[in-house]
């Protein structure tokens, strides 16, 4: 991930993601314009509304769990995830996002 602006495992879309999430993680928040301006070329309006709160979420998550000590149980200790040489799949076609997520398994 520190080097995702490089990275082909990436593509522009999710680039621009990313460097949301870096910015909105940041306090005070402050995305910059040039940023936002490359978002609404590539996002509508919906999309980036989902974006953000996805984001705003994981980072409220991550800001409270610290609150109170809440460490990893060992889901994932020593797992991680492989990304695929060469099946990027293409992004979906503007306008036609989807807010379907992967459903997680109950705990």
């Amino acid at each position: 991930m520190a080097r995702y602006r490089e990275s082909e495992a990436f593509s522009e879309e999710e680039r621009l993601a990313i460097e949301l999430a870096v910015e909105m993680a940041k306090t005070p928040t402050e995305v910059p314009l040039e940023l936002t301006k490359k978002l609404r070329e590539r996002f509508d309006e919906a999309q980036l509304v989902e974006l953000a709160a996805a984001i705003a979420w994981e980072n409220y998550r991550a800001r409270f769990n610290r609150v109170f000590g809440v460490q990893p149980v060992g889901f994932s200790e020593g797992a991680f995830c492989a990304l695929p040489e060469h099946s990027r799949q293409p992004p979906p076609p503007r306008g036609g996002f989807t807010s379907a997520a992967p459903h997680r398994a109950e705990r």
